[in-house]
């Protein structure tokens, strides 16, 4: 049963992201016709489109996956927390749970972008459509950083002082679980 909630657990969080990277990449502006971008669109695509009809976007934020993705959350805590562990808990204590979740997975999505952006600055040097992306995805985030910080040289800190700021956000979703449960 284990290795079935672990598979289970991490096909939503797989699907979660990538429903989250399409609502950035839409926020960002980033470029559609990029080959990740179409990759990105094509797989959220069949589940996305037959909402957007119904549910209309708020200014540039995709509120059709943002649903879809909090859905799949509060799925993710109902199976795992009552199916598999046996714990029912009062099922409107799940909708807070299913948010914090979703912001946690977007702060694990920047996370993992950041690192990633920084791992291929190492290696492609920009030659990559992928960089672009990223470039795209995370400068929003780093420039107001990078103009706090007094200027380095060579090294640029922004990436570092980011990641601080999810680990902070982090302790702080942990200190606000333990209020509610």
């Amino acid at each position: 049963m284990s290795f079935l909630s672990y598979l289970i657990v991490t096909v939503l969080d797989l699907y979660v992201s990538v429903l989250l990277l399409r609502v950035w990449m839409q926020w960002a502006r980033a470029d559609f016709y990029n080959p990740f971008s179409q990759f990105v669109v094509k797989i959220t695509q069949p589940v996305v489109a037959p909402l957007r009809r119904i549910i209309p976007s708020l200014g540039s934020m995709d509120t059709a996956s943002v649903l879809v993705a909090y859905v799949l959350i509060l799925v993710k805590y109902v199976v795992g927390l009552w199916i598999i562990n046996g714990v029912l808990l009062f099922f409107p204590v799940y909708l807070p749970l299913s948010l914090l979740e979703l912001l946690t997975a977007a702060g694990k999505l920047v996370f993992w972008l950041i690192i990633i952006r920084a791992l291929m600055s190492w290696i492609s040097q920009g030659r990559n459509p992928v960089d672009q992306l990223l470039l795209q995805l995370t400068e929003p985030l780093l420039s107001p950083i990078r103009r706090i910080l007094p200027s380095m040289g060579a090294i640029d800190l922004s990436p570092m002082i980011l990641i601080l700021i999810l680990y902070g956000l982090d302790y702080l979703k942990a200190d606000i679980l333990a209020l509610i449960l």
